[in-house]
């Protein structure tokens, strides 16, 4: 049975003022003539008021595909980024490719989100994608050339060694 009293209120009010933790799953949709997507439903309840905030679209660093930071992730990495030293010749081109091509963006009244014509076109992106949550960070996906990416061989067991190396799961609460 469903606690319908303060307890209730409470964690709707927790849930919707939690950091954005992990974003998952993954859909399929359609940019229209005007370049404008429906932001996918499930998504965006998981966002839920950091939804609203808006978001900054940029290239992925490590694939062709875009990278939609909410709001406030773009503002994490940011301040990151604002501690490097520019005058490091290394540090300034980092920080170009990271921040270079970034666009604000926001939903319009039905839900959709229009993607700057230039970084459709680094994507490839034309009418179908796939749209991902991925942790932190939203990925866009021309849906062609996800599943090539998908197709890839790889040893996903090597790299979850290589990824998880020195990591010390022993104080995980699962």
């Amino acid at each position: 049975m469903v606690n319908r009293g303060k307890n209730r209120l409470f964690l709707q009010s927790s849930i919707k003022n939690m950091a954005i933790n992990s974003l998952i799953g993954e859909f399929e949709c359609k940019v229209d003539a005007k370049g404008r997507f429906m932001f996918p439903v499930n998504l965006k309840k998981q966002m839920a008021e950091a939804f609203d905030k808006g978001f900054v679209i940029n290239r992925n660093l490590h694939q062709k595909c875009l990278a939609l930071y909410p709001l406030e992730e773009w503002d994490k990495l940011n301040k990151k980024l604002s501690k490097l030293n520019r005058l490091k010749k290394d540090v300034d081109i980092f920080i170009r490719r990271v921040t270079g091509g970034a666009t604000n963006c926001e939903a319009d009244n039905t839900g959709r989100i229009n993607l700057p014509k230039p970084l459709a076109e680094y994507a490839d992106i034309k009418s179908d994608i796939k749209v991902l949550g991925s942790n932190n960070i939203i990925e866009i996906w021309d849906k062609k050339m996800y599943e090539n990416f998908l197709s890839q061989d790889i040893d996903i067991a090597k790299l979850a060694d290589d990824v998880f190396e020195g990591i010390d799961f022993s104080d995980d609460k699962s």
